[in-house]
């Protein structure tokens, strides 16, 4: 079992930056990857970026060059830089951490605000 809980949302204004943390806890030892998901009102939920175990980082196109994903040593915490946030990213953002062979594990999210 693994237990993630996210911190870090709010509101921010246009063109701010917000870092968002994704702390793990319980069999964190066998987890291979952690992801950044977003849910925007009355959209599908999104991909926003994976961090493997071998430290390698892959973002959805759109992030790329403004989000970064990192990790404490370990999977304690994963975190997601956001820069330049625009009122496009207003949504719920969601960690995933997925155990091979045994299932993923969500979050419950934390709301990130970017009024127009």
């Amino acid at each position: 079992q693994v237990q993630l809980v996210e911190s870090g949302g709010g509101l921010v204004q246009p063109g701010g930056s917000l870092r968002l943390s994704c702390a793990a806890s319980g069999s964190i030892a066998s987890i291979a990857a952690m992801s950044w998901y977003r849910q925007a009102p009355g959209q599908q939920r999104e991909f926003v970026a994976v961090l493997t175990g071998r430290g390698t980082a892959d973002y959805a196109e759109s992030f790329k060059g403004r989000f970064t994903i990192s990790r404490d040593k370990g999977w304690s915490t994963v975190f997601l830089q956001m820069n330049n946030l625009n009122p496009e990213d207003t949504a719920v953002y969601s960690c995933q951490a997925v155990i091979p062979n045994v299932r993923a594990y969500w979050g419950q999210g934390t709301q990130v605000t970017v009024p127009s």
